[in-house]
């Protein structure tokens, strides 16, 4: 396998974080050309002292000042702001651009990315969410890899090689029910940023906790489904599996169906990504049935999880659904962890703003932005009546 060169787009978020202790293991394989972060200046410097990057991006302008002047001598350049982040992916000496930022910031540099050539190891599901129809004719067009990173993605993604030929009849996509499974909509009346951030198996960031904890998390993925391997809703299923070791199935149309089983660690689904369509040896911690002598799996409870059910409902009513249904997920999520509305007022912003906003079916990259922007204003006008 010859060296490839990455791009990673949040590199100091818990994917990217993980991807460079991927990288870290095989410097015969990978090499760093773009390191990118939000506000997170510290991290990014250790990570460019030891990564060497060509060039490092920080979104945020006064974490520029404080970058710039730490790795003043070292031969790298950098620049802060979304324009630099989207220049960033063109470069010539980039192979492969994972995104792992989190939010449909991510949309644009990828779309720059893809113009240019370039794989894309997709942590960041929001660009289908929002965009997924372009996406893929961009994919389609530019003739670029599109490798799931996200674990129950990437567990298709590995079921299908080598079944090109045999029609799939549905997937299920595992849940495990986060820190709230099995909680009635009175026990969550009072919850608590603090709770909701206490995912039982996986160490993620702060916004995917609380997607986790709300199953819009699982809403998201299912809208990726779609667009990642070309299916209709009624072919996607949820299950929960609170145990997360079947990190997801196919099922073909003889009824046969496979597996991906693995220990909840997302540097495997990371590593598969990059190295695609080889494997290489790992030290990685090995699942053991015995360790595991029980796996158990449930319905969703689309009643008290709301989310879940209006993203079923956002991707089967397409257009612009997807893209509300996201930008007033973000929205209230931030506004959830800042203890400004109550973890089930969430559902009902939501569901009120794919109400308010005006449906469009057809759509360009500039429809797309703007319906965007035009959701979050909706969902905040909703949150500050809420709060009166």
């Amino acid at each position: 396998m010859r060296k490839r060169k990455l791009a990673i787009l949040g590199s100091t978020g818990s994917v990217g974080t993980q991807t460079l202790e991927v990288v870290e293991l095989y410097p015969d394989h990978f090499s760093i050309t773009v390191l990118s972060a939000g506000k997170n200046a510290d991290l990014l410097i250790q990570q460019a002292v030891k990564f060497k990057p060509q060039a490092v991006v920080i979104y945020d302008r006064d974490a520029f000042v404080k970058v710039k002047d730490a790795l003043k001598g070292y031969a790298i350049d950098i620049q802060y702001g979304e324009e630099a982040l989207i220049e960033s992916v063109k470069r010539e000496d980039i192979d492969i651009v994972l995104t792992a930022v989190v939010g449909s910031i991510g949309l644009k540099p990828t779309i720059a990315a893809i113009e240019s050539g370039k794989d894309i190891a997709l942590a960041n599901k929001e660009t289908l969410v929002v965009a997924g129809e372009l996406i893929v004719k961009l994919i389609e067009k530019h003739k670029v890899k599109l490798l799931p990173v996200d674990s129950e993605h990437s567990a298709i993604f590995q079921c299908l090689a080598g079944e090109s030929e045999n029609p799939i009849e549905k997937i299920i996509l595992t849940a495990s029910g986060g820190p709230f499974r099995g909680k009635t909509k009175e026990d969550l009346k009072g919850v608590t940023r603090v709770q909701a951030l206490k995912h039982p198996n996986w160490n993620m960031g702060a916004k995917i906790s609380i997607d986790s904890a709300s199953m819009m998390n699982k809403g998201l993925e299912v809208i990726e489904a779609k667009w990642l391997f070309g299916l209709e809703s009624n072919q996607i299923e949820v299950i929960v599996h609170p145990q997360s070791i079947i990190h997801s199935l196919v099922q073909f149309e003889d009824g046969s169906m496979k597996a991906q089983i693995g220990l909840p660690d997302m540097k495997l689904p990371i590593q598969y990504a990059l190295t695609y369509p080889n494997r290489i040896q790992n030290g990685f911690k090995r699942f053991n049935f015995i360790d595991y002598p029980n796996l158990s799996f449930e319905q969703p409870d689309m009643e008290v999880f709301r989310n879940l059910k209006l993203a079923y409902q956002a991707m089967e009513s397409g257009g612009n659904a997807p893209c509300i249904l996201n930008a007033a997920n973000e929205v209230v999520v931030e506004a959830f962890l800042n203890d400004q509305i109550g973890f089930l007022s969430m559902s009902d912003i939501i569901e009120e703003t794919l109400c308010q906003v005006k449906s469009q079916k057809t759509l360009s990259l500039e429809d797309y932005l703007y319906y965007d922007q035009e959701s979050r204003i909706v969902a905040r006008s909703l949150m500050n009546r809420i709060n009166k």
